[in-house]
């Protein structure tokens, strides 16, 4: 698999570069996802808008956890899974949260468990989720909105889990002391 050139603000297409200036101004750096998707204007600000977009939904530090890395270590994602894991460090997620996400436990509660099970009957399915399960997960106190928000975080996802997978990005220095690889499913 071929690596993509992770871009500077210097060496990216011009609609790109006001976007690494975001990313540099927000993050203190250009995480190499985003100058990998540089190459990209469109994509890159598609990937910042829904990023901005699903950290105000409803859910909370914990919920955004768990759905982001639900569908990271679920797509086998190399570099956003570490990204996301010292991202929850930054947030203060429990790291009961994240060691549970990252290692396909349980949640630590019945209402992230049952957000992470929809989650990935979300991703599994492609949307296609029961009565049964939309059922449970209205019954752990969430409703119609958070499944919404749960296909706008993964919309969010696919982009960058997608393109991490083509290109290969390689994980920031940051973060690579959270890095995974994919495991079978603890039972």
């Amino acid at each position: 698999m071929s690596t993509f050139k992770i871009h500077s603000i210097d060496s990216a297409p011009e609609k790109s570069k006001p976007l690494l200036e975001k990313s540099q101004k927000g993050y203190g750096m250009i995480p190499n996802l985003h100058g990998m998707l540089a190459e990209a204007p469109e994509t890159l600000e598609a990937y910042q808008t829904l990023h901005d977009l699903f950290q105000n939904t409803s859910f909370d530090k914990d919920e955004l956890t768990v759905v982001w890395q639900t569908i990271n270590v679920e797509h086998e994602c190399h570099y956003c899974v570490p990204a996301h894991t010292g991202i929850a460090h930054m947030m203060k997620v429990d790291p009961a949260i994240t060691e549970a996400l990252r290692n396909r436990t349980t949640m630590p509660t019945e209402k992230l468990q049952a957000l992470h099970e929809m989650t990935l009957s979300i991703v599994r399915n492609r949307g296609r989720v029961s009565e049964a399960e939309l059922d449970a997960f209205y019954g752990a106190g969430y409703n119609k909105r958070q499944v919404l928000e749960i296909i706008l975080g993964l919309s969010q996802k696919v982009i960058s889990n997608y393109s991490n997978h083509i290109a290969n990005t390689p994980v920031d220095p940051a973060f690579k002391k959270y890095e995974w690889q994919a495991e079978e499913a603890i039972t």
